[in-house]
């Protein structure tokens, strides 16, 4: 390892009260055994999790469950938090000097972790779109989970950054019909941009073989549950926080036998649990980065120190904002 750095004060954000946040300094000391010092590039808000964290919406029971690896502090607050953040290691290992990695760390300007909680970036991935690394995770755990197949047709209620990276990921299915569903039309501008069909809610195709809800709302779930064929799955990833949202299983949800099944990112797919771990899983979803048609979800950067001011309107329930790029200095 190289010789380590003095102290060095780092710049981090805080969520510190229902719609609040600031930036704090915190005082680095230099990398301990087995860890590598970051300088952060670029980051990325995860929409859907982070407006839950800021509005104070994480329910008691899953205070555990959801913190973040790397999170500061403790709910409801005041957290630091966060799980998408590409940097430059300055100070490791020979084969870690130098490179860029990705981390799941929240939002702060440079840190100290452990070097096995680095994942290098492949060459061929620019690092500001290498901050979608833990959407793209999300998003290949969760077709592994509903296991779609070629020729299939297959809708995606909800356009978001994870919904439209499952829909991405299901286009790419030889003979596959995938359809991204939502009530913004400008979505259908992205939709085209991935390779993939797009349709309001009133104009989706039905009688599909698979279904994915990511809208967040229980409006995008009436739908998902009536966009879906006999027999179908409706897989669902959302998550609500402390909101209760009320589903349509009367009508015809039992004559057509549907299947409503979760899936979330905390554990691999139960069908590739046996021989995937988290570290091939994370590195898997890096290399699914390459395409530059992914640019697309990635909005203009915003500086760490605009953030505390410019997160209302990114996490707000009318934000448009698909992914948000954070810059560092």
């Amino acid at each position: 390892m190289t010789n380590s750095p003095a102290d060095t004060v780092a710049k981090a954000l805080w969520y510190t009260g229902p719609g609040q946040a600031e930036i704090r300094d915190e005082t680095l000391a230099p990398p301990g055994p087995g860890e590598v010092r970051v300088a952060a590039l670029f980051g990325a808000i995860s929409r859907g999790t982070e407006s839950l964290v800021f509005a104070g919406r994480v329910p008691d029971s899953e205070y555990e469950r959801m913190r973040a690896p790397f999170m500061g502090g403790a709910f409801p607050f005041p957290v630091k938090y966060g799980y998408a953040t590409v940097g430059e290691v300055r100070v490791g290992p020979p084969e870690l000097l130098g490179r860029t990695v990705f981390t799941l760390t929240p939002h702060q300007s440079a840190f100290n972790v452990a070097a096995a909680a680095v994942m290098p970036v492949p060459a061929d991935v620019p690092a500001t779109r290498a901050v979608l690394a833990a959407n793209m995770e999300t998003a290949l755990n969760a077709v592994w989970d509903a296991a779609p197949g070629p020729a299939d047709r297959i809708a995606v209620v909800g356009g978001g950054v994870v919904g439209a990276l499952v829909a991405y990921l299901c286009g790419r299915l030889p003979g596959a019909a995938v359809t991204l569903v939502d009530i913004n039309p400008a979505r259908a501008e992205l939709a085209q941009a991935l390779g993939v069909g797009f349709a309001a809610p009133d104009a989706a195709p039905v009688d599909c073989d698979l279904v994915v809800h990511a809208s967040g709302t229980a409006a995008g779930l009436a739908t998902a549950l009536r966009l879906a064929g006999a027999e179908a799955t409706v897989l669902e990833l959302s998550w609500y926080g402390a909101g209760d949202v009320t589903v349509p299983l009367g009508g015809a949800f039992h004559s057509r036998r549907l299947r409503l099944v979760s899936s979330q990112v905390g554990q691999v797919a139960a069908s590739h649990r046996p021989r995937w771990t988290y570290a091939r899983r994370l590195a898997a979803a890096l290399a699914l980065l390459e395409d530059a048609r992914l640019d697309a979800l990635l909005a203009p950067p915003v500086a760490l120190a605009d953030l505390p001011r410019r997160l209302p309107d990114i996490l707000g329930a009318g934000g448009t904002v698909l992914c948000q790029v954070i810059s560092y200095p």
